[in-house]
């Protein structure tokens, strides 16, 4: 190994993650085992789900209607 590296003509990874960030959310109960349900049925694990339907949601600029 070398004793220092020079890393000025560095570039990021174009193929890493986004990154995320931890968060608490309090989610019904019938909510949490839709998702859980779903994520039986397609081998994603439920949060990632969450997090799929969120993102679709924001990127379709999606509105909430109150009934």
């Amino acid at each position: 190994m070398r004793d220092e590296y020079d890393f000025q003509q560095s570039q990021p990874n174009p193929y890493a993650k986004k990154p995320r960030k931890a968060v608490t959310m309090r989610l019904d109960l019938d909510t949490i085992e839709y998702f859980k349900t779903q994520a039986t049925q397609t081998g994603i694990p439920y949060q990632s789900l969450i997090n799929l339907h969120l993102a679709q949601c924001a990127r379709e600029r999606k509105t909430l209607e109150f009934n």
